[in-house]
């Protein structure tokens, strides 16, 4: 398939399964996308034993999209920065330690927690790993993904200054996490499988430290520029700038474009709004970049529940990731109570706040475009079949459930009172 007929096809199945979740299912649209896209995999791999016509054009066309290039290296910069625009900068700073904790310690201890569970896992089966790949599969399941958790909240129903916590953390451990995981298959890919801590700790500065002051000047230049003009076609303009040209130097420059994105769109979305747009400016660019999230959101959720063409499945590999499930919750929910039990005397969390931070720390696009990034000799097959079980359920069954989920919690919480 060319570009066109793959675009085509991609906008037409997105337009089409959001309508039928409209006007039939009503589920948040990201889970209906996918659950609907899920659905007709599954039936055209059935099909795709007769070799029928239609399931052999489903299956060419996702091979045809290198989903790991296209939501790293285009999507998931208009994603975070359309996300992160809409974040609150002053409500974010009041829940900075909880969010800049979860980001980083709480995504290093579930790394290493997940890495030495699915290493004893595929062990116990027989089937063993060597560690180092057991790591880099912690490292990549980790980060709660800001596309569906920040779609999935706004109708979750969960006090705010929570929700800010989720959002705020969703937003930057996806950034750290990927750092993580490039110095990881680092070592990964070493010769003899070593790695100097002071590398480690190089690559770790330049992505994560470097892309957090990269996405401030990038923010504050187009501050600077939008302040000057007072053209709302123009200003929108710039902001598409910010993320395309943005994204493309960062990559350049070997820093971290998610965050850079991240502290881009915060600026963009506070200081940019309120100091240096007119109200029709600010009227347009927020419903511009509404749009641009739930366009790519449908699309993005679309070829997750592709994937399952190209998957390929084994029984053992596929037991190993149905127990992943439960080692994957119990690893976020120590990595949430650490951070939580540090910060406990400075800082009042709100009743039942580990259980909805577990239960609402929802995986989605980046682990599995992670997974897919992995090479032969990584276990690649193993990690994306058990990489996308984990994402199918957390966003199927944790996404659809959060809201009562949460509810029933504060209702608990209310009678014991």
């Amino acid at each position: 398939m060319n570009t066109q007929e793959i675009i085509s096809i991609t906008i037409v199945l997105a337009a089409l399964f959001a309508y039928i979740n409209h006007r039939v299912i009503k589920w948040p649209p990201t889970i209906g996308i996918m659950a609907l896209s899920l659905i007709c995999s599954v039936i055209l791999v059935v099909l795709g034993n007769s070799k029928s016509l239609l399931s052999e054009k489903a299956v060419e066309l996702a091979n045809s999209v290198d989903f790991q290039d296209v939501l790293m290296n285009f999507m998931l910069s208009f994603l975070l920065f359309a996300g992160a625009i809409h974040i609150d900068a002053a409500k974010l700073k009041t829940e900075r330690w909880p969010v800049l904790l979860l980001a980083t310690m709480g995504i290093l201890i579930s790394t290493f927690l997940v890495g030495g569970l699915t290493w004893a896992l595929f062990t116990i089966f027989g089937t063993p790993v060597p560690f180092i790949y057991c790591l880099l599969f912690g490292s990549l399941i980790s980060p709660t993904d800001p596309i569906a958790v920040m779609g999935i909240l706004k109708q979750a129903n969960i006090p705010e200054s929570l929700e800010v916590k989720i959002a705020g953390e969703s937003l930057f451990n996806d950034g750290v996490a990927v750092v993580i995981f490039i110095s990881i298959a680092q070592i990964a890919r070493s010769a003899d499988g070593a790695f100097s801590m002071a590398e480690v700790g190089k690559v770790f500065l330049q992505e994560a430290v470097g892309g957090l002051a990269f996405g401030a000047v990038l923010g504050y230049v187009g501050f600077l520029a939008l302040r000057s003009i007072d053209e709302y076609k123009v200003e929108v303009l710039i902001t598409l700038a910010i993320v395309m040209g943005g994204y493309a130097l960062a990559s350049h420059l070997h820093v971290s474009g998610p965050l850079a994105m991240v502290v881009a769109g915060i600026i963009t979305g506070n200081k940019s709004k309120t100091q240096g747009m007119s109200d029709e400016t600010r009227d347009y660019l927020g419903k511009f970049w509404h749009l641009i999230d739930e366009i790519l959101n449908a699309v993005l959720f679309l070829f997750i529940g592709l994937e399952m063409l190209i998957i390929k499945i084994n029984t053992t590999v596929m037991i190993i990731g149905a127990v992943s499930i439960l080692t994957v919750l119990l690893a976020r929910w120590i990595s949430v109570m650490f951070p939580v039990l540090l910060l406990r005397f400075k800082i009042k969390f709100e009743d039942n706040a580990v259980a909805i931070l577990t239960w609402g720390g929802l995986r989605g696009g980046i682990s599995v475009a992670l997974a897919l990034s992995l090479s032969t000799n990584m276990y690649r097959d193993e990690f994306v079949l058990i990489t996308y079980m984990i994402v199918v359920f957390s966003i199927l069954v944790q996404g659809l459930t959060i809201g009562k989920f949460a509810k029933r919690l504060q209702v608990k919480s209310q009678h014991q009172l």
